[in-house]
């Protein structure tokens, strides 16, 4: 199949990356991070999602992220909300500063959901229904974050037809796109194609997203193997930024700025600017008092350094 001429990639780094950091992250220092993703052509950021502080202190200071950043037109902001009082809570602000899509979350694998979410995968769908009929209804968009699509911490490999179950569970309520993730990072080129494949009997090719984590270093591949079928919108965190709370051994997301190397290398679009970018990740870097987890971002920085 033709490779796609332009990717669209979201980062989520400002609410994947950032969730399970131990040392605080001011909201000031979030806000940042949503502008210097933005001005380097971001179209799409995952901001913050809107969860119980008991679980996630680290996202508490969520109204005060979204009223803070300073939104530029044609990018979309997206948060997290697993439930009717999460959804309720992202809305309270002035609709100036509703998020334009809400992100509710699924597992392939139903001991994931138990351990994750604490109720089989059906059950989470029945929880969803109304956050994404209540959202469709206020003009706000749906996205449905499907974990665990090609293995489990708990359950070792996911058959696609369980990614298919859960692809049809959720269009069902009304989601509109959905992301296929490879959680702990185990997926090969195959089983990632496997998973795409049981997806797009469900959701249309343009719908659908890659979310690959790069614990075994296979998140390039696998992006590969997702753009060989013709799928064009991915998902990645800027510096390699967070890993899974219930995935023991679970790196983080694959580096935004890794993933336009190597499509700008391909001569795929992506409309955003590497060096800027690689600005974005060195800036949150330093924020936790660390390196980019990006070989890119290191190559390049050092070529600078001359």
């Amino acid at each position: 199949m033709k490779l796609p001429t332009r990717v669209k990639l979201v980062d989520v780094g400002p609410r994947d990356g950032l969730q399970n950091e131990k040392q605080p992250v001011s909201a000031e220092i979030k806000i940042g991070l949503v502008h210097r993703l933005q001005d380097a052509g971001l179209k799409e950021i995952e901001v913050t999602s809107f969860v119980s502080p008991k679980w996630v202190p680290q996202m508490a200071d969520n109204a005060e992220v979204m009223h803070g950043i300073r939104r530029k037109p044609g990018v979309l902001y997206s948060v997290l909300t697993p439930n009717m009082k999460g959804f309720e809570a992202a809305i309270a602000a002035p609709r100036e500063e509703w998020p334009d899509e809400i992100v509710v979350f699924g597992a392939a694998s139903e001991a994931f959901s138990q351990k994750n979410i604490n109720c089989s995968i059906a059950e989470s769908i029945e929880r969803f229904a109304p956050v994404v009929a209540a959202a469709l209804e206020k003009g706000i968009r749906v996205r449905g974050a499907m974990s665990c699509t090609v293995g489990c911490p708990y359950e070792g490999e996911i058959a696609p037809a369980k990614v298919g179950y859960l692809a049809q569970l959720m269009k069902g309520i009304g989601v509109q796109r959905v992301d296929v993730a490879d959680t702990i990072g185990v997926g090969t080129p195959r089983k990632v194609q496997a998973a795409m494949e049981a997806t797009l009997a469900h959701f249309d090719v343009a719908a659908i997203s890659g979310h690959f984590h790069d614990t075994y270093g296979q998140a390039l591949v696998n992006t590969l193997a997702a753009l060989e079928m013709g799928v064009w919108n991915f998902q990645s965190s800027s510096a390699g930024l967070g890993g899974c709370p219930y995935a023991k051994g679970a790196t983080g997301n694959v580096a935004t700025e890794d993933v336009v190397y190597m499509l700008h290398g391909m001569g795929i679009e992506t409309g955003i600017d590497l060096d800027k970018l690689i600005d974005a990740g060195v800036y949150i870097s330093e924020a936790l008092g660390r390196e980019p987890n990006s070989r890119a971002s290191k190559a390049i920085r050092t070529k600078r350094a001359g």
